[in-house]
């Protein structure tokens, strides 16, 4: 699959879920993801509830629903690689998806990269 395509020409909305070690979940609503390559991604984070529990378990997941009729969209299971807190860079993807954060929105912001390591449709598992 072209990530960097799907993601580029399919709208929709995207949750993460994290997890701390206690095994409390977290999910909160992000924007799409910038593609990397075929196995990395990388999400704008605030510091908040994902961020903080992504210090201390470095597994995530990230369902992303197609806008439209119907169940459409994928899962992805993620391995936090590491982070930056690079502004210009993030302030450059800012511009390429203004929905990330209001333009007023000056708080601090890590770019969070990480390896994929399984996608699956949205509905199944993708065995037949």
């Amino acid at each position: 699959m072209d990530l960097a395509h799907y993601f580029k020409e399919t709208d929709g909305i995207g949750i993460l879920g994290t997890c701390d070690p206690e095994t409390q979940i977290d999910l909160a609503l992000y924007s799409k993801p910038v593609v990397i390559d075929e196995n990395t991604i990388a999400l704008v984070m605030k510091q908040r509830h994902s961020h903080l529990n992504l210090q201390q378990n470095l597994k995530a997941a990230y369902l992303f629903l197609e806008n439209g009729p119907g169940y459409k969209g994928l899962r992805m299971h993620l391995a936090m690689l590491r982070e930056e807190k690079n502004q210009s860079l993030i302030e450059s993807l800012r511009k390429e998806q203004p929905c990330m954060f209001p333009k007023e929105d000056d708080s601090a912001k890590y770019l969070v990269y990480f390896t994929i390591t399984k996608i699956n449709p949205l509905i199944g598992d993708g065995s037949a």
